[in-house]
């Protein structure tokens, strides 16, 4: 799921320091890096993107061929097979585990280096889209448009990295104690099978970097990286009515469809009171034959939360308003159940960021947003909640339709975002 930002840069206060972030002995010293910005680029790391921007575009291509929809297994199947066998080849030491949920496998590869610090990647292999959609939404190249489903989010992603690695390998770098990539299947089914392991693994590295996409310059004019993203949640509301023959005794009945749309429309801004809550009702479903007065209805919201103690202020809201009925006799539960734990960047993440827009601004002054937050969720929210490692989201494609029709990234950000892949990674593991 894309963290979509469009909001300007903004300092995060140092009061958001996770407890401990302070004993922290190499997180100042990234910070005073982030000062000193270079004139000019790494020549060769700059060629060699610029030599693999056709090899990155192949492997798009390839991999949105492979159709890989987050419900989808066989599809899922092939595309990790496809990832394995490309981390495989840049000598990488691949482990396949079971999602907790069966849905789809996560997959784990380490490099062993020579440095001191453990660095780790992380995108995801699946898409939103069901299978069948190339068809009507085949890949395209129109300008400086690639189109293909799943390319901006989150396979641009995953090329970063594999072709990151490729360009690292061919330069011969290794300061790194351990470097891991992490490329989960579930991450538009809410990483409710993966999300586990990625916060056990992230705890074991110093820093993350997440390569979901980032907002194409058509729509932000200026590409970024991101501080902050929103958790998840879901929340379902079930009506219990009572049946009856929908023609002979309508009366009898208690519609629990007609309750269910009362309760949604009396819901449907009760999020806007409550800071750091965002709630759309999404899904809806009701009776089985047509002639039949429904005893059962239940819709289900996506719900986005920012603040600690939003969850709770909202569920309790809502189930305060359901008890206001429009059908008699009706029962409205409200269940809240939360998904993926929100990405609240430290000191550490700006660091990081600090850091990307000073290797960006190598490339002839190219500038690079710092989005201080968004409703999107990410799975960077399991990798900092431990509070460990640094981390810092968006080094994936510029690109935008993310989970709509026409889905694109920007040719002309490959180089750039290749360059800063490589720059950051070997900046990161300088002492």
């Amino acid at each position: 799921m894309p963290p979509i930002a469009s909001a300007t840069s903004s300092a995060l206060a140092a009061s958001r320091l996770r407890p401990g972030f302070a004993r922290s002995v190499w997180w100042p010293c990234l910070l005073a890096l982030a000062s000193a910005a270079q004139a000019a680029p790494d020549e060769k790391l700059l060629t060699a993107a610029h030599a693999a921007e056709t090899a990155v575009i192949t492997s798009l291509k390839e991999m949105v061929s492979i159709e890989s929809g987050t419900m989808d297994l066989p599809g899922l199947v092939k595309i990790t097979d496809y990832a394995e066998r490309r981390l495989q080849a840049l000598g990488l030491q691949v482990e396949r585990r079971p999602s907790s949920t069966a849905k789809g496998e996560i997959l784990v590869a380490r490099l062993q280096g020579s440095g001191k610090r453990k660095l780790m990647l992380m995108a995801h292999l699946d898409t939103v889209y069901w299978p069948g959609t190339l068809a009507t939404q085949p890949i395209k190249q129109e300008g400086n448009k690639l189109y293909g489903p799943g390319i901006a989010d989150d396979k641009g992603g995953v090329a970063v990295i594999l072709h990151s690695l490729a360009i690292l390998r061919d330069v011969g770098w290794s300061d790194y104690a351990q470097l891991t990539v992490m490329l989960n299947a579930d991450e538009e089914s809410q990483s409710a099978g993966s999300g586990e392991a990625i916060a056990d693994l992230a705890e074991q590295h110093d820093v993350v970097l997440s390569y979901e996409p980032t907002a194409a310059k058509a729509v932000n004019k200026t590409e970024g990286v991101l501080l902050a993203a929103a958790g998840t949640a879901v929340a379902t509301m079930t009506v219990k009515g009572r049946s009856s023959h929908a023609g002979a005794a309508p009366d009898i009945g208690r519609n629990a469809l007609v309750e269910l749309a009362h309760q949604i429309s009396q819901t449907a801004d009760i999020a806007k009171s409550i800071p750091g809550a965002q709630l759309n009702w999404t899904e809806a479903s009701s009776g089985k034959v047509r002639n039949q007065i429904p005893d059962l209805a239940q819709a289900s919201a996506d719900v986005r939360l920012t603040a600690a103690d939003a969850a709770v202020k909202l569920e309790a809201a809502l189930k305060a308003q359901v008890a206001q009925r429009k059908v008699a006799d009706t029962e409205t539960s409200i269940v809240l159940k939360i998904g993926r734990p929100p990405f609240a960047g430290d000191a550490r993440t700006r660091a990081l960021a600090q850091r990307a827009q000073a290797i960006y601004a190598e490339l002839d002054g190219r500038q690079l947003m710092l989005a201080p937050g968004t409703g999107g969720g990410t799975d960077a929210g399991y990798a900092s909640r431990s509070g460990k490692p640094a981390v810092l989201e968006s080094l994936g494609l510029p690109g935008f339709g993310y989970h709509a029709k026409d889905e694109y990234i920007e040719i002309d950000g490959i180089v750039p975002r290749l360059y800063l892949s490589t720059r950051l990674l070997m900046d990161l593991g300088r002492d």
